[in-house]
């Protein structure tokens, strides 16, 4: 399969001009396989407009959404980035991937584990990664092949823009102790979008997508933002006025109201004020502008292309982020804004437009699915989400299936180690930390859709508590035994 080189790249000029010149119907691809544009991005929480978000201005996500189903309850299996990411790559929960931290690669434990992008690779499919799909450490490693997986791929490109070699020494940080992946830092640049890792990523895409039109693709593109520091054109905070943005409410005695292990943020807020908060918030939203503005520029090259009507086009995020919730920023807390991510199927195999789906899923339910809907027989055993497929037709069928996310905290010098596990459903989340002996939670989100009540200790919903408690169990031994089946 001829492959395509960076100076390829470099010499085709503006790609998307080039795709826009070109008549759809010239463009069509010919072959009778659906390929697959495989779109994540970094740290996104469910703040867009298809969402229901107040202030989100995202009109391309929308735009898709409104063209297949949006699963509105979807969770990840780990509120961090490489746990998460090998996690949905290879249909596997954490405890069988062993992958818990940013270092350890998924090949370590399960080195003959079939991927996604590699089962689409074998199947005949071009695969292809533009930009972060794995973990790479975020900015440092913007440009690098990071915790990349070779056996995935065919090609592979890493963007790398001013927002990474220029523009992070201007940055606004309220949180000078920390690193730039873990900041509370942004700046309003004055470049262009065509300048940014993410809109050069764009490019790439746009120029695969036509290169590779004729034949079956699996093609991943991966962004990083709205991940810190916020570095996008200042255009993009413009549409998200300050004075429209409001910090989260303190309530009294937020930070008790579940188990100490449940918190990761200290002091609380980092410390920022008010004004620092929404400052904040607002660089997060002018992010997510951008993000959406990218993948925009990306699904109208597909429609010009003539690719969309065979192609599945599938939106995720690898896990939420907290905005001053519980008093607590980022990921790492098993709290419904870390876990909750967004989820999108349209196109190719998808019969429903504009469908919302309710049901509670997993992202370990991606891989069987895209699977199943581009008829790939060759799909492993042993994966352990379940098809969306039937959701997918009717996005209000019968389902079951809750979604379990886990976190670990590392031990200190006052506390060891220990993990969190958390199982939801539509109506409850049950967590326990270190198999309850470090604390408990259990929120009702039909009555307390914030989180402010913690029934755990209610004899009234004992019942409740006790069938969560024994599927949470049940569900983690399960993918705990299939880590030592592995080996």
């Amino acid at each position: 399969m001829p492959q395509l080189s960076r100076r390829t790249f470099l010499q085709s000029g503006a790609c998307a001009a080039m795709a826009t010149a070109i008549p759809s119907q010239a463009l069509a691809n010919g072959h009778r396989r659906k390929n697959v544009l495989f779109i994540a991005t970094d740290d996104q929480n469910a703040s867009l407009g298809c969402y229901g978000h107040p202030l989100a201005h995202t009109p391309n996500l929308d735009r898709l959404a409104g063209k297949g189903v949006r699963f509105d309850a979807a969770y990840c299996q780990y509120p961090w980035c490489s746990p998460s990411r090998s996690s949905l790559m290879t249909g596997l929960a954490p405890d069988t991937t062993r992958v818990y931290d940013l270092k350890t690669h998924f090949r370590q434990a399960l080195p003959n584990v079939v991927t996604i992008g590699q089962l689409f690779r074998e199947s005949g499919y071009f695969s292809a990664r533009v930009g972060k799909i794995y973990h790479y450490a975020n900015p440092e490693q913007i440009g690098t092949d990071g915790l990349d997986d070779p056996e995935t791929w065919d090609w592979t490109y890493d963007p790398n823009g001013v927002d990474h070699t220029e523009e992070e020494k201007f940055l606004t940080d309220f949180t000078p102790t920390r690193g730039l992946g873990s900041a509370i830092a942004f700046y309003r640049s004055k470049a262009t979008d065509h300048e940014m890792t993410d809109g050069i990523g764009a490019d790439h895409v746009i120029q695969l997508l036509r290169q590779y039109r004729t034949e079956p693709f699996f093609i991943a593109y991966g962004l990083y933002r709205p991940h810190v520091p916020w570095i996008v054109p200042e255009a993009y905070f413009e549409r998200h006025p300050l004075d429209r943005i409001r910090a989260v409410p303190r309530h009294p005695g937020e930070t008790q109201i579940a188990p100490p292990p449940a918190y990761w943020t200290y002091p609380p807020n980092f410390g920022m004020d008010d004004l620092q908060q929404r400052q904040a918030i607002q660089a997060y939203h002018a992010s997510t502008t951008f993000m959406d503005a990218q993948v925009g520029r990306v699904l109208n090259a597909l429609e010009t292309l003539g690719l969309a009507e065979n192609t599945l086009v599938v939106f995720w995020s690898d896990h939420g982020w907290l905005l001053g919730e519980h008093e607590q920023w980022m990921k790492q807390t098993l709290f419904e804004g870390a876990t909750r991510v967004p989820v999108i199927f349209a196109g190719a195999g998808v019969p429903i437009r504009g469908g919302t789906c309710h049901r509670t899923i997993e992202l370990l339910d991606l891989y069987p699915t895209i699977a199943e809907i581009c008829g790939l027989a060759g799909e492993p055993h042993n994966l352990q989400g379940e098809s969306l497929s039937r959701l997918l037709r009717d996005p209000g069928g019968l389902w079951s299936k809750p979604a379990v996310s886990q976190v670990q905290r590392y031990a200190t010098h006052q506390n060891p180690s220990l993990m969190g596990y958390s199982i939801r459903n539509e109506r409850y989340r049950y967590t326990s930390w270190q198999d309850g002996k470090a604390g408990e939670e259990l929120y009702d989100y039909r009555t307390d859709p914030m989180e402010q009540r913690n029934l755990a200790a209610d004899p009234s919903i004992s019942q409740v508590k006790f069938l969560l408690k024994t599927n949470l169990h049940d569900i983690s031994e399960v993918r705990g035994r299939a880590s030592v089946m592995s080996h």
